[in-house]
């Protein structure tokens, strides 16, 4: 069965007509009729630094452009990605809370504190510190102390965090990537790919918008010393509000960054750029990119009948099916009337069925290539009909198989 989606409309100026004229006027100059704008072809994604990269559509996961997008390489601070969303996690479900005071334990503060070479909060030996303030030094600071602050308070030790941080990782389907530790660290078996990290920023922004909010913040002060954001496009462009940079000497310049422009939001994963100038350049023109030449287009909205087939031996005479999830997409610009859908219907359906049952399937495709699939449920329950109702439609059945075989031949 071909469903087509909803077509654009086409508006049409109206002229007004005066009716009598007054003295002299001025007569109108004539208008020049403006040339036609040829429809361009969209020019391949920029070719930009770094190891591998990811540009994601925010409002339908689809990857956009990539380079290498699930080579395995060392995530560095970018890891506080993870380990913010295991904290906000935690706080959603009540385990821990914003208001909680962190002890600094001692494995904090020598692993993570002032004395190390790496990013830190300056937190001080056997402090308390509310847990809020941590989250803050977390994603703007980028505290390695902060990080195992959490991890302890969160888990009990930063070992038992890992494990949480890769059983919230198989939830998000980040199916390439392993945790060691809660700050990025180096460490053996700890890494990620840019498509997992773009899946992960992804989720965060969904699931958490309060708390990624945090990662907009330019400068954040603790303990008498004031540190800035190190994402520089947070000062270059005002429409990128996160998420995360990263860099040690074998990961190198890696930056996680978002931007939202209107009802349209981009992520871009960058890793292992030549310098923080790099990434920071690299991502911004693949997040322009995708606003220039991409488009989210919702198809089918939830909960809302795309057929109504014929439904035998049930207590009503046909099942309206649909999908239970929004069916969104990204296309190029200009590609949207090019869209084409199916839907996988069987042709006999008989009774009962429950809501939320998958009957069938929903398949949008460009140019012959999917590039949606959804699975088509049932609206509605629906139930067996009464003893005579499906003992007739048992009889019509008969003749229903009989002009299918004959249909096929």
């Amino acid at each position: 069965m071909k469903l087509l989606p909803r077509s654009l409309f086409a508006f049409a100026a109206a002229a007004l007509v005066a009716g009598v004229t007054v003295a002299q006027q001025t007569p109108p100059r004539p208008s020049v009729p403006r040339p036609v704008v040829p429809e361009a072809p969209v020019p391949p994604p920029p070719d930009v630094e770094g190891k591998s990269w990811v540009l994601m559509d925010y409002n339908t996961g689809q990857i956009i452009a990539s380079k290498e997008p699930d080579m395995q390489v060392e995530p560095a601070s970018i890891t506080k990605i993870m380990t913010d969303y295991v904290v906000s996690a935690e706080i959603a479900n009540g385990k821990i809370h914003m208001t909680d005071p962190v002890t600094i334990s001692e494995n904090a503060w020598r692993g993570g504190g002032a004395g190390t070479d790496g990013s830190t909060s300056f937190l001080k030996l056997n402090s308390q510190v509310p847990l809020k303030d941590l989250l803050y030094g977390l994603i703007i600071q980028s505290g390695n102390d902060a990080a195992i602050a959490l991890a302890e308070h969160t888990a009990g030790s930063e070992p038992a965090f890992a494990n949480l941080m890769n059983a919230y990782a198989k939830q998000i389907g980040m199916t390439h990537s392993n945790f060691e530790n809660a700050s990025g660290y180096p460490i053996a078996n700890h890494y990620t790919t840019a498509r997992d990290i773009a899946l992960l920023s992804r989720a965060l922004i969904h699931d958490f918008p309060e708390d990624y909010a945090i990662s907009a913040v330019k400068e954040f002060e603790w303990n008498g010393i004031k540190q800035h954001n190190r994402n520089l496009l947070l000062w270059r462009d005002n429409t990128v509000d996160g998420i995360k940079t990263g860099h040690t000497a074998a990961a190198g310049y890696c930056l996680a960054a978002s931007a939202k422009q209107g009802d349209a939001r981009m992520i871009a994963i960058v890793m292992g750029a030549g310098s923080e100038k790099g990434r920071a350049d690299a991502a911004l023109s693949l997040l322009n990119y995708g606003f220039r030449f991409y488009e989210a287009h919702k198809l089918y909205e939830a909960n809302k009948p795309l057929a109504t087939p014929k439904l035998w031996k049930g207590a009503e005479n046909t099942l309206p099916l649909g999908v239970s999830e929004d069916v969104m997409v990204s296309v190029k610009r200009g590609d949207y009337d090019k869209l084409k859908a199916n839907l996988d219907i069987p042709s006999t359906l008989i009774a009962p069925f429950k809501k939320g049952q998958q009957v069938g399937t929903l398949r949008v495709t460009l140019d012959g290539q999917p590039v949606v699939t959804a699975p088509l449920v049932a609206l509605n329950d629906a139930p067996e009909g009464g003893f005579f109702s499906r003992l007739w439609d048992t009889i019509l059945l008969w003749f229903h198989s009989d002009d299918d075989k004959s249909d096929k031949k």
